[in-house]
Order: structure tokens, then C-alpha cells, then sequence
């Protein structure tokens, strides 16, 4: 039996209500490594919150997803699905 690999695309909202995006393979893992600061844009932006997430099948999908949500109408996008969560 072949295991599914999937990839995800991933936002948290930082302690200064701006977001970050990014994509990973493991969600939980990717999280604990920015709750411990091991990233170095999150770091100094603790706590943080996993607000919203993805999956795909396919990992050009998740980088062009990335791409898109981190651009304007990503942005605008991202304010209008996770509405109920801004109020």
C-alpha cells in the first residue's frame, strides 16, 4: 500500500496580528519548530496561531498556492475566508 504524501499550505497570525504563510510537508512539526523560534521571521513574533491550512497532493500546487496567498489578492482572499476569525 503507497502512503500519500501531502503538502500543505499553512497561516499563522503573529502576535502583532500580521500573518505569515508558508508550506510544509508536517503542519504540527512545522509548527512547534516556529513556536520554539526556530524560525528566524517568527522568532521574535511569538505567540503564535495556526489560523488556517491546506492540503495538496501535488508540491508545485502548494509553492504556487503559497505564491498566490502571500500576494495581494491572496491577502484578500485569505481577510475574506477567514472573515468570521477577523471579527
Amino acid at each position: 500500500m503507497t502512503k500519500i504524501k501531502f503538502y500543505y499550505v499553512y497561516v499563522l497570525e503573529l502576535n502583532n496580528k500580521s500573518l505569515y504563510i508558508g508550506y510544509t510537508t508536517d503542519v504540527k512539526r512545522r509548527f512547534k519548530e516556529h513556536q520554539k523560534g526556530y524560525s528566524k521571521y517568527t522568532k521574535s513574533k511569538r505567540p503564535l496561531k495556526l489560523i488556517y491550512f491546506e492540503a495538496y497532493l501535488n508540491i508545485r500546487d502548494a509553492k504556487k498556492r503559497e505564491e498566490f496567498l502571500k500576494g495581494g489578492s491572496g491577502r484578500k482572499y485569505l481577510k475574506m475566508q477567514l472573515r468570521n476569525y477577523f471579527e
